[in-house]
């Protein structure tokens, strides 16, 4: 279950995003292009510390971009290249926002997912001390079986950003997640598990994520 605030953020996720993505190996528009937030999906976090969010983000191109996000409250001195920068959460104060594939919380969170079929975190505001659902703008769902192992997070590598890709390893386990959402980014190489969306003009499920175990 992931617990949102009605809240304002300065710089705004976009915001972020924009002055980032553009730097990034798997962005090709060029950096004057115009971003839009498209739908976006959440996980949760088993020990409640880290927010976990991808933004699906629209590029004035056509193209479509997987943004997976990390929020937290002090900074991750292992992921510090990962970092997209800082913003001032109106309710919780300055939070740290990490791109996704450095932090080894969102990496378990999708690798589990993937590999026990598991769907997107339900979402919540809380109002006047009651908690009121949000439909989540994209629905995900992992391709493997409810039970199946998943192995913890060792020795994990630092992203390797390549062309529509971003890949990261830890111990057997091997994480894909693609930058860029087109068909011409084929599914990973001996992948076994895979996570798939559908949002807003993407009524086919189309593959976000994939993962390997060895």
């Amino acid at each position: 279950m992931a617990l949102l605030h009605r809240a304002e953020l300065r710089p705004s996720k976009l915001e972020l995003i924009a002055a980032w993505a553009p730097t990034q190996p798997w962005f090709a528009a060029g950096t004057t292009a115009a971003l839009t937030n498209l739908a976006s999906f959440r996980f949760d976090d088993p020990a409640g510390e880290v927010g976990i969010e991808t933004i699906l983000v629209g590029v004035d191109d056509g193209s479509v971009l997987q943004i997976p996000l990390t929020y937290r409250a002090a900074p991750l001195a292992e992921a510090a290249e990962s970092l997209i920068g800082t913003t001032e959460h109106s309710v919780l104060g300055r939070r740290w926002v990490y791109d996704g594939t450095g932090d080894p919380v969102y990496l378990a969170a999708v690798a589990a997912a993937a590999i026990t079929g598991g769907v997107q975190a339900d979402e919540y505001f809380e109002v006047d001390g009651e908690r009121v659902g949000r439909e989540s703008s994209a629905r995900v769902v992992g391709s493997g079986r409810a039970g199946t192992d998943v192995p913890e997070l060792v020795d994990v590598t630092s992203p390797r950003h390549g062309i529509g890709t971003t890949e990261v390893e830890s111990g057997g386990l091997r994480v894909v997640v693609a930058r860029v959402l087109d068909p011409a980014v084929t599914p990973a190489a001996g992948a076994q598990h895979s996570l798939s969306g559908i949002w807003a003009g993407q009524d086919e499920p189309r593959q976000l994520v994939w993962v390997s175990v060895d």
